[in-house]
């Protein structure tokens, strides 16, 4: 079996010169954000053969400063062959260089990339971006073996996939919402989510960025807490319906989040406590993580999912909601948003040591949904906003704690946790008491939390 990895260079500027482009700043960019990935995805495992073209130099370069201990430059082979945009040359070039590796990466260019792809593999896709990556294998004994249509394509990837920063430049423009009026500002809110929701699913199921996931969940959750409001003032046809399909998928990514963000939190700050437990701890956690992003995958895949996305769509943009949404006054958000504070400050109060850890996470829940309706009218709600960031701030640590007491008993009881010798055990339970002690105090710190109707000061919108 053979392992194909196309590289296209990175975005380059212009010059009369083509040969000698080099990269653009964003190219550069690019060739950061896909490093790693490149790696992990077993781009750099083999031989690596480049286009003499400036810009495809460059390429390697940057990958080589960004991943220094792989020494990639000084692997790297430079052919004159590989500065070309047809596809049949540089197919010739691959049959006759009968390179005795399984794994062969090449840097170049396009359409050549791209046609060459397409040539070997039917699954290949119809465009490979600047920075892009496509892997093919083929099932063959020698490079001289190539053929039409022999090869599945693994994995693809570009750089608005792999990082969320550069997916950002091109992300859905938000609508300007100053100067609209209830009804157009909230059909134009739900519409930006809904597009934002689509943008980021490739992000998502690449899983290079934690961040594509965690805006991912958060346009999930502001779509469904307007939509619980808006249900609790009017009827809107077919909405309640679709909006379970909505929840229902917010749901689906809870495991995955809580494992990215432990295992953030690891990286950025390795738990000295730990002890010689924590790199079985951490390779554990990947695998769960690993498990969790194919289960994730595959959802995104069903047709069940594709479904429930075009029914929220459809839900939103009918003609129905619109006119549902007619008479619809800022009052009557004003008058909910009040009720649910009411609401959140009696829960509030009622909290005690004694209080389980579920009463603490629902009421993280609630807040969560009170921001994303004050930030209908941001200027109107300025203060209680930031009464809200504080008491979200410290819920969602005391769940983020929780979360992770529940990976550590979750990993104790697994079978490289069993597996650990006793001083690693030890460790391990020493670090859970310094949670347990962490989590108390921030218990303490969320029931002196002050009531929220303190800060509601905006005035009621006239009826």
């Amino acid at each position: 079996m053979k392992h194909l990895y196309l590289i296209r260079h990175a975005r380059a500027k212009r010059a009369t010169d083509d040969h000698e482009r080099p990269l653009s700043g964003r190219g550069q960019r690019q060739v950061a954000a896909m490093a790693e990935p490149l790696q992990r995805l077993g781009a750099f495992t083999g031989e690596i053969h480049v286009s003499t073209a400036l810009r495809a130099r460059q390429t390697l370069l940057g990958l080589d400063a960004t991943l220094p201990e792989l020494g990639l430059a000084a692997r790297a082979h430079y052919h004159e062959a590989l500065y070309t945009f047809e596809e049949k040359p540089l197919r010739r070039w691959l049959r006759a260089a009968d390179l005795d590796t399984d794994h062969l990466t090449l840097i170049g260019h396009n359409p050549a990339l791209l046609e060459l792809a397409q040539r070997l593999s039917a699954q290949a896709p119809k465009r490979l971006p600047t920075g892009g990556l496509l892997h093919i294998t083929l099932p063959i004994a020698t490079w001289r073996e190539l053929g039409r249509h022999q090869g599945e394509i693994i994995h693809t990837l570009s750089p608005r996939e792999a990082s969320h920063i550069l997916f950002q430049g091109r992300a859905p423009e938000p609508p300007r919402l100053d100067d609209l009026g209830t009804r157009h500002r909230i059909i134009n809110q739900l519409e930006h989510q809904y597009r934002m929701i689509r943008a980021l699913e490739p992000g998502v199921a690449a899983g290079h960025d934690p961040e594509f996931l965690h805006q991912y969940r958060v346009n999930l959750r502001r779509s469904r807490a307007l939509a619980e409001t808006l249900l609790a003032i009017i009827e809107i046809p077919r909405l309640g319906r679709a909006l379970k399909g909505l929840k229902r998928h917010a749901r689906a990514t809870s495991e995955l989040r809580d494992l990215e963000v432990f295992l953030e939190h690891l990286a950025r700050q390795p738990s000295p406590e730990a002890g010689p437990a924590l790199t079985p701890l951490v390779a554990w956690l990947h695998e769960r993580a690993r498990e969790a992003r194919r289960e994730l995958c595959h959802q995104l895949q069903r047709r069940a999912y594709a479904r429930d996305m075009l029914a929220w769509r459809d839900a939103i943009a009918s003609k129905g909601f619109t006119k549902a949404l007619s008479g619809l006054q800022e009052r009557q958000i004003d008058r909910v948003l009040r009720e649910r504070l009411a609401r959140h400050d009696a829960q509030l109060t009622s909290l005690t040591d004694a209080s389980p850890d579920a009463a603490l996470h629902k009421l993280r829940k609630r807040v969560k949904r009170l921001r994303y309706l004050a930030e209908l009218s941001p200027e109107r709600h300025r203060r209680l906003l930031e009464g809200l960031k504080v008491h979200q701030e410290r819920l969602g640590d005391f769940q983020d704690l929780c979360s992770q007491l529940d990976w550590l008993d979750a990993f104790t009881d697994a079978e490289p946790g069993q597996a650990l010798p006793e001083t690693s055990r030890q460790a391990l339970q020493h670090w859970r008491t310094r949670l347990h002690e962490r989590k108390a105090t921030l218990r303490q710190a969320i029931l002196a939390l002050a009531p929220l109707t303190e800060r509601d000061s905006a005035q009621p919108t006239p009826a």
